[in-house]
């Protein structure tokens, strides 16, 4: 099961996924980027993070691609205009010799494209901007 919170560091605020693995790690999802972690022993589990509301107001996903750590892009899967859903697999990023999929937030068109295979990427950047699906906001209303 995904929980999803949002955490604040350094005073930027991170939507994050989290999925408890089967072997007692989490897999944080981070700006479409996955971690594995794992705990101290003896924890048992994350300490509780401040939940998103779900309070009947309409939480709307940011659709900006960006990556918490630098890196080199290795291949782009898509291009502007394209339409992606959410979750797809939009460009591949080598950070820390380790090759990340980072994947689409937000279902819709991607708007922008802010960089090219081989190009060094700075944490944070904004790599990529996609226009949420108009049905997307009419859903909440």
């Amino acid at each position: 099961m995904t929980e999803t919170y949002d955490i604040d560091i350094d005073g930027e605020t991170y939507s994050i996924q989290i999925d408890e693995m089967e072997n007692g790690q989490l897999r944080a999802t981070v700006s479409g980027v996955e971690y594995i972690v794992k705990l101290p022993e003896g924890t048992g589990s994350a300490p509780a993070p401040r939940r998103r509301s779900s309070s009947g107001g309409s939480r709307v996903k940011s659709g900006t691609v960006s990556t918490s750590i630098p890196g080199k892009i290795v291949t782009l899967e898509i291009a502007q205009g394209e339409t992606v859903v959410e979750g797809q697999v939009i460009l591949i990023l080598e950070a820390m010799k380790m090759q990340n999929e980072v994947t689409a937030p937000i279902s819709g068109t991607i708007t922008s494209v802010n960089c090219s295979e081989g190009d060094n990427v700075e944490a944070n950047m904004a790599l990529v901007v996609i226009e949420p699906n108009s049905e997307e906001g009419e859903e909440n209303k």
